[in-house]
């Protein structure tokens, strides 16, 4: 979906703990800040997933969690590769949602 543009339709799908920790206006603007000086992806190679169980601590985090992980090769970094880390949060009613994005 970002590589779309449509970050504010995933916003509007993530999970209410990430809609908390950041305004919708803010994620978009963020993520565009981030992707446009790299242009397009241009290839992904995925590299993990990971799984992870938060514990009852915290009931906005609280759940299971998994992480994919890819290499990503952009048309303005054509020589390198970024790390893009793309999180999702299994919720009460059994629906993966997406809580998490990052570039490295």
């Amino acid at each position: 979906m970002i590589d779309q543009n449509k970050t504010g339709e995933l916003w509007d799908g993530a999970t209410p703990a990430a809609r908390k920790r950041v305004g919708r206006d803010d994620f978009v603007n963020q993520v565009t800040k981030a992707r446009a000086p790299l242009g397009a992806a241009q290839q992904r190679t995925w590299v993990a997933i990971n799984r992870q169980v938060v514990g009852e601590g915290n009931q906005d985090l609280a759940g299971q969690y998994v992480s994919v992980e890819y290499e990503t090769r952009f048309a303005n970094k054509a020589n390198a590769t970024v790390r893009e880390l793309v999180t999702f949060q299994l919720g009460d009613d059994r629906v993966w949602r997406f809580s998490g994005y990052v570039l490295r």
